[in-house]
């Protein structure tokens, strides 16, 4: 009888000793995977750090033929995209995009606008008129183009920083006509406190060697120009 209750005793132990042992695997087991996933956690929130880190900013050209770079061999010969090879060079974090048109007008650029521009554009430049005064469209007209347009960047890209690309005309288009087309740009720069790139074609409108046989589209050599002239203007912007 005694031998019986020994042996019942020790089989009760034994189950004892088999139930502790699983309940300890099985916390082991729950502390692993919490661990597990605190690890994997962990490695999302890095991840999606170290994406949003690595962001490039983006500069948004917005434009005619002069900004596509019309009559190059390639594209990436027009000044945007030696201004981002600029910033390349000096191993900025921005992204420039091409969005120049040829034949481009400010009414085709106001119809054009939303489908380019996005909330998160850092820089936007807005080179659009020449097209205008070649074809003798009313100042006032393309005064109203240009405005709606700067409005418009200010409602859906707040945080963007605009630069307005100014252009002048050949004097064969009439003195009057010319002047008021030429004093637009500034004007506008300074009413809505943007910045203003002087001129566009500094030093290259009205160079032979400079521009292509129609004598308005600069060279690739030309663009290097063009270049020179928006350069210091974005860095003093990308320096801010």
């Amino acid at each position: 009888m005694l031998v019986i209750k020994n042996r019942l005793h020790l089989l009760s132990l034994l189950i004892f000793c088999c139930f502790l042992g699983g309940m300890t695997l099985h916390s082991c087991k729950d502390n692993s995977n919490a661990s597990s996933g605190e690890t994997e956690k962990s490695q999302t929130e890095e991840t999606a750090s170290t994406e949003t880190d690595s962001t490039s900013k983006t500069i948004l050209f917005f434009g005619d033929s002069l900004t596509a770079g019309y009559g190059l061999e390639d594209p990436d010969d027009a000044f945007p995209g030696l201004i981002q090879d600029r910033i390349d060079s000096l191993g900025l974090d921005y992204t420039v995009i091409n969005a120049g048109l040829s034949g481009e007008t400010t009414a085709g650029g106001r119809n054009r606008l939303e489908w380019v521009l996005e909330p998160d554009v850092d820089i936007f430049v807005l080179e659009l008129g020449a097209n205008d005064g070649l074809r003798g469209v009313n100042v006032a007209e393309t005064r109203e183009n240009l405005q709606w347009m700067i409005d418009q960047v200010k409602i859906e890209a707040p945080e963007a920083k605009i630069v307005l690309v100014g252009m002048q005309l050949p004097p064969n288009l009439g003195t009057e006509y010319t002047r008021d087309f030429k004093e637009l740009f500034p004007d506008l720069a300074e009413e809505n406190n943007i910045t203003l790139v002087p001129f566009l074609l500094e030093n290259v409108g009205g160079v032979a060697r400079l521009n292509q046989n129609d004598g308005i589209h600069p060279t690739a050599e030309g663009h290097k120009l063009v270049a020179e002239n928006v350069w210091p203007i974005l860095e003093s912007l990308l320096n801010e």
